[in-house]
C-alpha cells in the first residue's frame, strides 16, 4: 500500500448518525465524499443531517474548497466505492454482517485504499477475514458525532499493515481529529471503557444512597472534569507531584488510591435501574434538597458549539 498516495475522495458506507456525521465532518475538511446506503429515504436524511451539522461547522471554520455540494449519494456499494481513496464504514454491530460487508468492499475500491471501519465494538480481525487485501483494514472509531467530537480510536487487527495504521493515524490527525493507537484489541476500545470505569461508580454511589444523581453529576463537572477537560489523569498527577512528578505521586499516594480502587463494587443493574425508577427517587437526593443545585443542563446546540470552539481552538 502506498504511503504517499493523497486522500482526496472519501466513501461513506452506512449513513445512520455516525456515518452522517463523518460525512459532514469530510465535507467540511475539503473533500470530495460519496456516501451509499440501501435503507429507504436515506439520502434525504443524510442530506438534513449535514445540513444542520454545517451552520456549525461553518461558524467554526471550514477548509478551503468546502462545500457541501461536493457530497454524492448512490445506493450502489460498487459505484460508491470505484474510486475511493478511504472507506469509513459504519454499518450495523453484527460480526457476521460486517465480515460479509468487509469481503464485498474489498473487491471494489483500489487496492493502496483504506477500508476503515467505525466499529465501536467488533475487533478488526472479524471484518477482515475473507478480505483479499486484509492489510489495508482497520478500525477508526470515532467519539459520536466525529463532527463535534475529536477523538478516534485507531486498532487493527492480526492481518493489519503497520502502513495502514501509520497512514489511518496520519490522516485522522491531518483533518483535525486527534487519534489514538490502540495497541490490542478489546471490547469498547478505550474511551467507552473509561466512561464504563466512571459510571459504574456512579451508579454504585447512586444506588447506595451517598448522594444525588445531581450530586454525583455535580462532583465530576466541577471536580476533576474541570481538570480533564485539558489534561488526561496521568498528566494530572504528574503535575500534582511537584518538582518530582508523578514519582513523587507513587510513592506517597498511590497507596491510598489503591486502596479506594480494592473497594470498588459493581452496581445491581436491576429491572429498577433500567427503567429509571432508581434514578427519580435519587434524582431529589430523597428530599434532602432540591435540584435547584445542579448545574444547568446545556442545550444540545450550546454543549456542541463549546466542544468544537475548543477543537479549532486546539489545532
Amino acid at each position: 500500500m502506498s504511503q504517499t498516495k493523497p486522500i482526496q475522495r472519501i466513501a461513506i458506507v452506512g449513513t445512520g448518525v455516525i456515518g452522517a456525521s463523518w460525512a459532514a465532518y469530510y465535507l467540511s475538511r475539503g473533500f470530495d465524499v460519496v456516501a451509499t446506503d440501501p435503507a429507504p429515504n436515506a439520502e434525504t436524511g443524510l442530506r438534513k443531517y449535514v445540513d444542520n451539522a454545517w451552520t456549525l461547522l461553518s461558524k467554526f471554520g471550514l477548509a478551503p474548497g468546502a462545500s457541501t455540494n461536493r457530497l454524492t449519494f448512490t445506493p450502489k456499494l460498487r459505484e460508491a466505492l470505484a474510486d475511493a481513496d478511504l472507506v469509513q464504514e459504519n454499518g450495523p454491530e453484527r460480526p457476521d454482517f460486517k465480515a460479509k460487508l468487509f469481503a464485498e468492499m474489498d473487491e471494489l475500491p483500489p487496492v493502496d485504499s483504506i477500508l476503515a471501519s467505525s466499529s465501536s465494538s467488533i475487533p478488526m480481525d472479524i471484518p477482515q477475514a475473507n478480505c483479499k487485501h486484509p492489510e489495508r483494514c482497520v478500525i477508526g472509531h470515532p467519539f459520536n458525532p466525529p463532527h463535534i467530537v475529536p477523538l478516534v480510536e485507531v486498532v487493527g487487527g492480526a492481518k493489519t499493515s503497520e502502513a495502514t495504521i501509520e497512514r489511518a493515524m496520519a490522516f485522522y490527525a491531518s483533518i483535525g481529529s486527534k487519534p489514538i493507537r490502540l495497541y490490542k484489541a478489546l471490547p469498547g476500545h478505550a474511551g467507552n471503557r473509561l466512561q464504563a470505569a466512571l459510571y459504574k461508580e456512579v451508579l454504585y454511589l447512586v444506588q447506595e444512597g451517598v448522594l444525588s444523581v445531581a450530586d454525583a453529576d455535580i462532583a465530576v463537572c466541577y471536580g476533576p472534569g474541570i481538570r480533564w477537560g485539558v489534561m488526561g489523569p496521568s498528566l494530572q498527577w504528574h503535575l500534582g507531584g511537584g518538582a518530582d512528578g508523578i514519582h513523587h505521586f507513587m510513592e506517597h499516594l498511590m497507596d491510598t488510591l489503591t486502596s479506594l480502587m480494592k473497594g470498588l463494587q459493581m452496581p445491581d443493574v436491576s429491572p429498577a435501574l433500567k427503567s429509571g425508577r432508581t434514578f427519580r427517587r435519587r434524582a431529589r437526593g430523597e428530599g434532602e434538597r432540591s435540584d435547584a443545585r445542579a448545574p444547568r443542563a446545556p442545550r444540545q446546540s450550546e454543549q456542541d458549539a463549546s466542544i468544537v470552539q475548543r477543537r479549532r481552538h486546539d489545532q
